[in-house]
């Protein structure tokens, strides 16, 4: 866990750092997040070894909620510092927002995907609030309801068929999964007994109300920032989508129903360093099958 709060709340601290002082820490984020990831993954030797399959991520609510928090708190602070008076220049203010950017979507996507598995209510809510807050809400009900179920099939929007492109992925899953988990949130709905308020109220809702507030923090070039950032990390969520199941399909039984999901429909990558900065989301067969 050492590891993991190290290789994570680092990059958070220089993003915040590069957010309020400018100068040489802008270009500190920036490296963490691009050039020592990169050189780290190449001079540490690859995991050959998997480890307990139940050890997923283990035991690390604390850490999960720490880094939920610090993606509220970077979140507001980006905006402000590259849509805001913050006094930054040009150049700062594209490092600010690139490496928020890559907080968002390398470090709070998978935090927020972990804490959409917790048992615990408050922890689920947490990690739903941390992808309406990127504006893609209804990631926690489609990936849940829809992917954990149809994943490595055709009714699974998020999994990529071999041959197609990530640009033709990108242009049409965001709508799909959208409609998908709406479905499958109504399903759920109208089988419950107290449904209450529906999901996707909250997901639309809180998106509305995180603009709004990039608004109030700086104004139209708070609004243009905020939404840069989020586009940005919603399209490393679609990048790790599309490449932890590009190609692999489930084969259909003899009843009909598709074979159980097996190591064998994700692919997984070795790389330590960049392992731990995104929570262990590489190791996405293990996920898959525990």
């Amino acid at each position: 866990m050492l590891l993991f709060a190290i290789v994570t709340g680092l990059p958070c601290i220089l993003v915040g750092l590069a957010g309020l002082n400018g100068g040489v820490w802008p270009w500190l984020a920036a490296f963490y997040l691009t050039g020592l990831v990169f050189l780290m993954d190449r001079l540490i030797a690859r995991e050959t070894r998997n480890s307990d399959p139940d050890a997923e991520f283990p035991a690390a609510s604390t850490l999960l909620v720490a880094l939920g928090l610090a993606h509220f708190t970077l979140l507001g602070l980006g905006t402000w510092a590259v849509g805001g008076p913050s006094g930054l220049s040009g150049l700062e203010r594209v490092l600010v927002a690139m490496s928020s950017g890559l907080i968002f979507g390398q470090i709070s996507h998978p935090v927020a995907h972990e804490l959409i598995h917790k048992p615990s209510r408050w922890l689920r809510l947490m990690g739903r609030w941390m992808y309406t807050t990127l504006l893609v809400g209804h990631h926690a009900s489609a990936h849940l309801l829809v992917h954990h179920v149809h994943v490595g099939s055709s009714g699974d929007p998020n999994s990529a068929p071999r041959g197609e492109s990530f640009y033709r992925f990108a242009a049409r899953v965001g709508r799909q999964s959208f409609l998908a988990g709406l479905r499958a949130e109504t399903r759920r709905r109208q089988r419950a007994s107290n449904p209450g308020l529906h999901p996707y109220v909250t997901y639309v809702g809180g998106a509305l109300a995180t603009l709004v507030a990039a608004f109030l923090i700086a104004g139209p070039t708070g609004l243009a920032a905020l939404l840069a950032m989020a586009i940005y990390a919603q399209l490393q969520i679609l990048m790790a989508d599309y490449v932890q199941h590009y190609g692999l399909r489930r084969r259909e039984l003899p009843n009909g129903k598709l074979e159980p999901v097996g190591p064998q429909h994700s692919w997984n990558a070795p790389q330590i360093f960049s392992s731990a900065l995104t929570v262990n989301a590489p190791r996405h067969s293990d996920h898959h099958v525990t």
